[in-house]
């Protein structure tokens, strides 16, 4: 089939809204929209591509179609699902927004950058083709390629290799036709599907690889001596397998194997900085909830770490990525009884967990994508729904190195750089730690709360007392910029032996009451003129066990027991 692959600008003034001060983009347009990749231009801005969707609401009745795909194909040039890239800079204004008005309805589900600054774009038709798509730094058409077999072929992901070419790597179901010259490799219902290209976008090679069963293509990854790694799933009955193998850079395959020791489903292969590799997967543990687990392991197959990171809801990650000090992020989702939130989890090199934090509203969220930026903060792309909403939205999403949400205000930065200075004897004793969306953790064991108790003692109280004759000047100095000061309290999870619901009511009411006596005697500590200003900028809250302090997959029960502080610029300012 021909393609005609036209890109025109939709503009998104009335549609674009980021949540607050904090870094959270959400594109919001009729129907159900989504973004699947994310990476970061040579101009620091960010770029994502996904889909969108738009439908004609006029009818046609001069023709008649037999086919559903020919009628598709007569009104998808203005209409249908259309792959769409965004393009964000540092202060979250979209600087590219372009669709694509294909001769089939396309989905974009991966993202290349190209050594000009410019995009690979991978995806499918809605009738079984894969696309790529090459573009200049303005999102520019050098060429574009439609490829696969006479199958239903899906692309999960666009692999960039050492050479300047992609590699794309999705599913092909079986052949329908003797005369397609892959029929004699496909062996199931759906096989891996192959295809390399040059960076001059000529196809090198295709190939199917798989068992008798049924097997999808997930992702894969360059090995330093220029083979690559297939991660696949293999599907039999109710079983679902997790399939490594190994091919040479012409797709020959050196080793093969398929691991049956329980129900997996990979998510995502990198090649770490020590040129092995790390695999993300979840499981269904014993009571059927949908678990995380990371193994790394070497060229041969060797396994170094296999590590299970059981959380209290059923979880994934769908992308990871290695900082240059070797630690690891990833993101993905986080189910529980009512609604999906977006995850991020941030790792030591030896695959501790270090930081984890839910994100969303109450609905359906999910990030599907990172990549870490040049400042080591963190970008991510995937879906928003908002509350009492059916459909989806584009979302990007900054993070700091510690999970927290990076914080959109220009100001924030030279903010954050003046508390450090201000309290930098606080921080070099361990008094306290600065985080860089301004929230402040105390750290000393001796500020922290004994079990069920909320009156402050009087360590507390002269370490608060030093601490607000510092903080509160200096958010009146600064009071253009300054919207709310929070405190907020917090408690370990345990509390007798009582039910669930009777803990989380104990534990919300403790975590308000150190809240509130933490703000009562800061408040009361200062002259009249910072008592006024206070009260415009105060703001308690508990928040129960909900943040309770993780440590080695564990919850660290003594550093749970505190209150914490969290200054919120005015994003207008």
């Amino acid at each position: 089939m021909k393609l005609l692959l036209i890109f025109h600008i939709l503009f998104l003034s009335n549609y674009v809204f980021a949540k607050g001060s904090d870094y959270s983009i959400v594109i919001d347009k009729p129907f159900n929209n989504k973004l699947l990749d994310i990476g970061q231009d040579y101009d620091r801005c960010i770029s994502a591509v996904g889909f969108v969707k738009k439908y004609n609401t006029k009818t046609n009745h001069s023709n008649t179609y037999t086919d559903a795909f020919d009628y598709l194909e007569s009104i998808s040039n203005a209409y249908g699902t259309q792959m769409q890239l965004i393009k964000v800079d540092a202060g979250a204004n979209i600087l590219i927004d372009k669709s694509s008005a294909l001769s089939s309805f396309s989905e974009a589900v991966s993202l290349v950058k190209t050594p000009t600054n410019g995009y690979y774009i991978g995806g499918h038709t809605m009738n079984g083709q894969i696309i790529l798509v090459k573009l200049d730094s303005a999102a520019n058409i050098i060429f574009k390629k439609v490829f696969g077999t006479k199958n239903f072929d899906r692309l999960k992901n666009i692999v960039k290799l050492n050479d300047g070419g992609v590699l794309a790597i999705g599913t092909s179901s079986t052949s329908r036709n003797f005369s397609d010259p892959l029929f004699n490799s496909g062996l199931g219902l759906n096989d891996i599907y192959v295809t390399r290209f040059s960076k001059d976008g000529y196809e090198i090679w295709s190939k199917k690889y798989g068992t008798e069963f049924d097997d999808n293509g997930i992702d894969a990854v360059e090995a330093q001596d220029g083979s690559i790694i297939i991660v696949g799933q293999t599907m039999h009955g109710q079983n679902k397998n997790l399939m490594l193998m190994r091919i040479n850079e012409n797709g020959n395959k050196i080793w093969s194997k398929t691991y049956t020791d329980r129900t997996v489903m990979p998510k995502k292969i990198i090649k770490l900085k020590d040129n092995n590799f790390l695999l993300s997967l979840s499981y269904n543990d014993e009571l059927n909830k949908e678990q995380i687990r990371l193994i790394k392991f070497d060229l041969r197959n060797n396994i170094i770490y296999d590590k299970t990171i059981h959380t209290l809801y059923e979880s994934a990650l769908l992308d990871i990525k290695e900082f240059s000090d070797g630690g690891i992020v990833g993101v993905g989702y986080v189910k529980d009884t009512f609604n999906t939130d977006g995850l991020a989890m941030m790792f030591d090199s030896k695959l501790n967990m270090l930081y984890q934090e839910h994100y969303g509203e109450d609905n359906y969220d999910m990030l599907n994508s990172l990549v870490i930026l040049n400042n080591s903060q963190v970008a991510a792309a995937g879906i928003h729904t908002d509350v009492n909403s059916q459909e989806s939205n584009m979302w990007i999403l900054k993070l700091n190195r510690d999970a927290s949400v990076a914080q959109i205000a220009s100001s924030t930065n030279e903010f954050y750089e003046k508390l450090i200075q201000l309290f930098s004897n606080e921080i070099k004793t361990n008094k306290i730690k600065i985080k860089k969306d301004l929230t402040i953790e105390l750290l000393d064991n001796r500020l922290l709360f004994k079990v069920a108790k909320y009156e402050l003692n009087k360590t507390q109280k002269i370490f608060l007392e030093k601490f607000s004759d510092k903080l509160i000047p200096f958010l009146h100095k600064n009071q253009d910029i300054v919207d709310t000061l929070e405190i907020n309290g917090h408690t370990s999870s345990e509390w007798g032996n009582v039910g669930f619901s009777q803990n989380f009511l104990n534990n919300e009411k403790l975590s308000m009451n150190r809240a509130y006596s933490t703000m009562s005697f800061i408040f009361k500590s200062q002259n009249k003129k910072l008592q006024n200003y206070l009260g415009n900028i105060f703001k308690g809250s508990g928040y129960g066990f909900s943040k309770r302090i993780i440590l080695d997959n564990a919850e660290y029960k003594e550093k749970s027991r505190r209150v914490s502080f969290k200054i919120i610029l005015n994003e207008n300012k």
